[in-house]
């Protein structure tokens, strides 16, 4: 079993993981019962809790989102830096071949 911030299994085909512990709040959250009947069964499945697929789902969905902006940032900041038109000045007759 892999930990993951101490809050169920963690995916991995790693066979070493590190996770840093880190204070922890509660969360409550409004779900269709049979959301809720459907989930502690995928969490016995996967041996864990329901509080664990949550904590597990938002974290990768939070860290997605980091890595998203990232990108986005990094790609802002390469098309700031561009040349118009990469630097040339095209002709009519060399975009259109007649």
């Amino acid at each position: 079993m892999f930990p993951l911030l101490g809050c169920g299994r963690l995916w991995s085909t790693s066979d070493t993981v590190e996770a840093k512990e880190m204070a922890k709040a509660n969360l409550t959250l409004q779900l269709d019962e049979d959301v809720i009947r459907r989930a502690k069964i995928l969490a016995a499945k996967r041996g864990t809790s329901v509080s664990g697929l949550v904590a597990h789902d938002l974290a990768e969905l939070v860290d997605q989102d980091a890595r998203y902006e990232a990108a986005m940032r990094r790609a802002r900041e390469i098309l700031v830096s561009a040349t118009a038109r990469g630097g040339r000045a095209w002709r009519r007759d060399e975009l259109h071949e007649r």
